[in-house]
């Protein structure tokens, strides 16, 4: 899957904006990119959000215990993979039907925690089980919301276009010919909101994320921690896509 953003969205991340000066390498823009994903992903579900974004998505190669849907009601689109386990204890207490899939009940979720919900979206995000990891734009309002599960199980990078943009995508090949070293694992148990302050943990809300420094061979430019996390979200062989 792949979801890019223009900086009118969002504000791009300075830590991986260091990452990607430490080492310069060849960058392209994101239309490039999006052209690139669509493809080599034949056949994709393509949505142009204006001229704020990209969403699109396939199914190929995708994972038994992966699977990509997306889903886009009163204005929120959401790219989600993955599964959860809890699904039909949430899919009741939002008052949504048994046949609700994944994406559906983010979406859901997400109206909840925007229009009525007196909690986080820590809360909201504490509460899904499963492996997953998820891109969800209102374009109501501008607000995106980026997730992946605790364990990070969905692997999830993000990183900067050579024009400013932000790109999101389970496939780090993909982001590596666009991004340069601008590029990083998206961090487990973590959240991106461009209208709740950036990039936060929402297992520890209090607990800041820092960028870490890769060394100079390693594809990505940087690693993120939570403080006080003695783990690091980083690349392994078992993340490649």
């Amino acid at each position: 899957m792949l979801a890019v953003f223009s900086g009118e969205v969002v504000e791009v991340p300075a830590e991986l904006v260091a990452a990607g000066s430490r080492t310069p390498s060849p960058k392209t823009r994101a239309s490039e990119l999006v052209t690139r994903f669509l493809g080599s992903s034949e056949p994709a579900v393509s949505v142009q959000l204006a001229g704020l974004g990209h969403l699109a998505y396939c199914h190929t190669n995708q994972a038994l215990l992966r699977p990509r849907s997306f889903a886009a009601k009163d204005e929120i689109f959401c790219l989600f993979e993955g599964v959860l386990d809890n699904l039909g204890r949430l899919s009741q207490q939002y008052g949504l039907s048994k046949g609700t899939n994944e994406v559906v009940l983010v979406i859901e979720a997400y109206k909840t925690l925007r229009d009525r919900a007196p909690y986080p979206a820590s809360f909201m995000l504490s509460q899904l089980t499963g492996s997953y990891a998820f891109v969800l734009f209102d374009k109501s309002t501008n607000s995106l919301l980026v997730a992946s599960d605790p364990e990070g199980k969905v692997p999830l990078f993000w990183g900067i276009t050579a024009d400013g943009c932000v790109a999101f995508s389970n496939d780090i090949d993909m982001l590596k010919g666009s991004c340069g070293k601008s590029l990083a694992p998206f961090p487990q148990g973590c959240f991106y909101s461009n209208a709740l302050g950036g990039l936060k943990c929402y297992e520890n809300p209090k607990n800041k994320v820092t960028a870490v420094p890769a060394n100079e061979e390693e594809i990505c430019g940087a690693t993120f921690k939570v403080e006080g996390s003695t783990a690091l979200t980083s690349l392994g062989g078992d993340l490649r896509v």
